[in-house]
């Protein structure tokens, strides 16, 4: 089929749009190999011109694979669509359709895989976590894995697992944003310029993390490096600690874990305070 594309991006929306971008920049496939199936006749047009040389459709188009990217109220309508386009490798970055709902519409031919990329995906930041469904071999996981790595790094985790990468990565950026906002509010209650405050408190953010990953070394080991004894980080995060934020950082993501769970339809988990 000389019209058949390599690869079908079912859901033009943020996420849709940022592992397109993610895909082109990378070079892992060129425009012409992809389509965007899009159903919304204003966001086709958006599409048509910020990604030239992409084809856009209403509705998926044959192709080699599929990423499912709607939103879960259009997952069912979504896989159908692609079954009749007779795609046989899926991945699903739908919130909460587990594998085996899809493969139940897909079929048993279709391999099914489903991952969870996080915000940071828009700047080509994402952390992903990836799951095989039954039908799924150890080259569609490899395939997944490099959809995904346009966008970030990914990681291989059991589908059971999923709910709590949700609490962690997927959600986590939230959690950051809270901090960011009060680290701010901290700084302009002292006096500083809230645009100031905002510029050094963001970057402080980035240096973090990039010592995070570039170091390869622990959180704890890290913090310890800057906490003199009674100095001002020992100050501060005496405060922190008397305030409970490191409980408060557990119980968000074990909250935000059993509530992926509860829209997914799994079975509820007893959270830290239960152990």
């Amino acid at each position: 089929m000389a019209d058949k594309a390599r690869l079908c991006l079912v859901g033009g929306g943020r996420m849709g749009q940022a592992l397109a971008g993610g895909l082109l920049r990378s070079g892992w496939i060129a425009a012409g190999e992809i389509t965007i199936a899009e159903r919304q006749p204003e966001r086709r047009s958006e599409l048509s011109r910020r990604f030239p040389g992409v084809k856009v459709a209403s509705e998926p188009v044959p192709a080699e694979s599929a990423v499912l990217a709607v939103k879960p109220a259009d997952a069912t309508a979504a896989a159908q669509a692609i079954r009749e386009a007779g795609i046989v490798r899926v991945i699903s970055i739908v919130a909460g359709v587990r594998c085996c709902e899809l493969e139940e519409i897909l079929g048993e031919a279709v391999a099914v895989l489903r991952a969870m990329p996080n915000m940071p995906a828009i700047v080509g930041a994402a952390a992903s976590a990836l799951s095989g469904g039954k039908s799924a071999r150890e080259e569609d996981l490899a395939w997944a894995e490099a959809v995904l790595s346009s966008v970030g790094v990914v990681a291989r985790v059991p589908e059971g697992l999923l709910d709590a990468v949700t609490g962690l990565s997927g959600s986590g950026p939230a959690y950051l944003f809270v901090l960011a906002e009060a680290m701010v509010e901290g700084a302009v209650a002292e006096g500083l310029d809230r645009g100031v405050a905002r510029l050094l408190a963001n970057q402080t953010l980035l240096g973090a993390s990039r010592l995070l990953n570039e170091l390869d070394e622990p959180a704890e080991e890290l913090r310890a490096a800057i906490t003199s004894p009674g100095g001002t980080t020992a100050a501060g995060l005496r405060v922190l600690e008397r305030n409970g934020f490191r409980s408060a950082v557990i119980e968000a993501v074990c909250a935000a874990a059993e509530r992926a769970r509860q829209l997914g339809g799994g079975p509820s988990r007893a959270g830290p305070a239960s152990h």
